[in-house]
């Protein structure tokens, strides 16, 4: 049976490796592991050990706080009202983010207060 958290993790394993732009294979290399063993890890099938939890984040260039970002510390799950659905999932909504991060400064800030504007307007 998945444990939440596990889930929690391998999700956010998959969203940073997914906007860094690597796959599965790329990461799989790095860390010295065959690409099926990240994909059990993304689905949460399979736990991640701390040692390999730290090769990944040092591989993926974030803290391994990253990977607990979101969850509720009481529960170990992720809090149902902070995004409606699942964004970590919908590759729609992550290849608007990457594509909004490759967007220099001033136009991204642009781009960000005319959403901003048009939200507030729905």
């Amino acid at each position: 049976m998945k444990h939440p958290v596990d889930v929690h993790v391998g999700k956010r394993i998959r969203h940073r490796r997914w906007m860094v732009g690597m796959t599965q294979q790329q990461l799989a290399d790095q860390v010295g592991i065959k690409f099926q063993q990240i994909q059990k890890y993304e689905t949460g099938m399979n736990r991640v050990s701390a040692s390999r939890l730290w090769q990944i984040a040092g591989t993926l260039g974030v803290t391994i706080s990253f990977f607990f970002e979101g969850l509720d510390g009481a529960e170990g799950e992720a809090p149902a009202a902070a995004v409606p659905g699942d964004f970590l999932a919908d590759k729609e909504a992550l290849e608007l983010v990457r594509s909004y991060y490759a967007i220099p400064e001033p136009q991204r800030r642009r781009l960000f207060d005319l959403a901003r504007v048009l939200s507030d307007a729905a």
